[in-house]
């Protein structure tokens, strides 16, 4: 549709779409007049508006008021007039620092790209981490202090994960050792998923040939990194931070109740998670405004994610920031894709 707007609709169109962008209100004809590269009589740009608004692609939100754009309007004006912009020195340098700790574990890492992503928008950021299909190269139990220990795990693709667990007090080094030896015996070369239910059947009908300690330990192990989700492995792991400030321009009672039944969606993780992979073979950032998802439609929201790949170039997760449809892309976007691209070349 775009390459139907002539130069003067297409300037008065994106005008209106940028000016909701900053402000969240509509933009009249007299104020277009003094913005507009040629002279329009106001009454002109009524009639372009007019145009527009029958094209589906604006609305008037009260009579005598300025226009806004519709869902199907942003969606136009994304695809085929953005012009994304350039992330700032500090941006990068903030980006970049969550990734200087290469022995972190995986899921703090994402928690702090998630937590800096939020904090650089001003929006809500999620980010989605399938559980990993990776085979392990090395499993290790390490004492940290009495009723505490480390379970350490790496993959074969290079990734460290790191688990706390609580051991009885007391514990002796060699009941460690020994839990670390059984359990390295059959994971190694084999993912969690694909050992899980063999060991846990092992443990339970006592084939494991484990004493009483060390199989509590190994029991522990596995709930931490396996048992919480093994009834959801398919989901993977969601991380969400800065709920909080999608209610920050909320003002209508109305508003309130779409933004908590998006609170209570994203708490559920389920639709959610459907979303992140609608797009998993797509290239690039993608963007769902409003009535592009029942999810967002609700809300009044947008979501501009980006999915992360491995070594191999396939998708691992995605990433993304969750706000008003007013956000402005053309910052956002190349924020969600250089964070994406570095969180890939963790994974690489």
């Amino acid at each position: 549709m775009i390459a139907e707007l002539n130069e003067r609709s297409r300037e008065i169109f994106r005008l209106i779409v940028e000016a909701y962008c900053t402000t969240g209100g509509p933009i009249g004809s007299r104020t277009l007049s003094h913005q507009l590269s040629q002279k329009l009589s106001p009454a002109t740009i009524r009639n372009v508006m007019a145009d527009l608004e029958d094209a589906g692609l604006l609305f008037s939100p009260h009579t005598s008021a300025g226009r806004l754009p519709t869902d199907a309007g942003l969606r136009l004006f994304v695809d085929g007039i953005l012009e994304v912009g350039n992330l700032s020195d500090d941006e990068r340098k903030r980006i970049e620092g969550q990734y200087a700790g290469s022995s972190r574990s995986v899921d703090h890492m994402l928690e702090e790209a998630t937590s800096t992503l939020s904090g650089l928008t001003g929006f809500a950021s999620l980010v989605f981490a399938p559980k990993t299909d990776s085979p392990l190269k090395h499993i290790e139990f390490v004492n940290l202090s009495p009723g505490r220990a480390l379970v350490v795990l790496v993959t074969e693709s290079g990734v460290v994960e790191n688990r706390l667990i609580t051991v009885p007090i007391g514990l002796p080094p060699s009941t460690l050792a020994q839990a670390s030896n059984y359990l390295s015996a059959r994971l190694v070369g084999r993912t969690l998923q694909e050992a899980f239910a063999e060991i846990t059947a092992d443990l339970q009908s006592h084939q494991a040939h484990l004493d009483e300690l060390t199989q509590k330990v190994v029991e522990s192990g596995l709930a931490t990194w396996s048992g919480d989700n093994a009834n959801n492995a398919d989901l993977g792991t969601l991380i969400v931070r800065g709920q909080a400030k999608l209610l920050e321009d909320v003002t209508a009672i109305e508003d309130l109740e779409r933004i908590r039944t998006l609170f209570e969606t994203l708490e559920t993780k389920n639709e959610v998670l459907k979303l992140l992979t609608l797009a998993d073979d797509a290239e690039g950032v993608q963007i769902f405004i409003g009535a592009d998802n029942k999810l967002f439609s609700l809300a009044g929201c947008s979501m501009v994610v980006g999915h992360y790949r491995n070594e191999t170039n396939n998708i691992v997760g995605a990433i993304g920031v969750i706000g008003p449809t007013r956000m402005n892309y053309a910052r956002i976007i190349p924020m969600v894709d250089y964070t994406a691209r570095l969180i890939g070349e963790r994974f690489g």
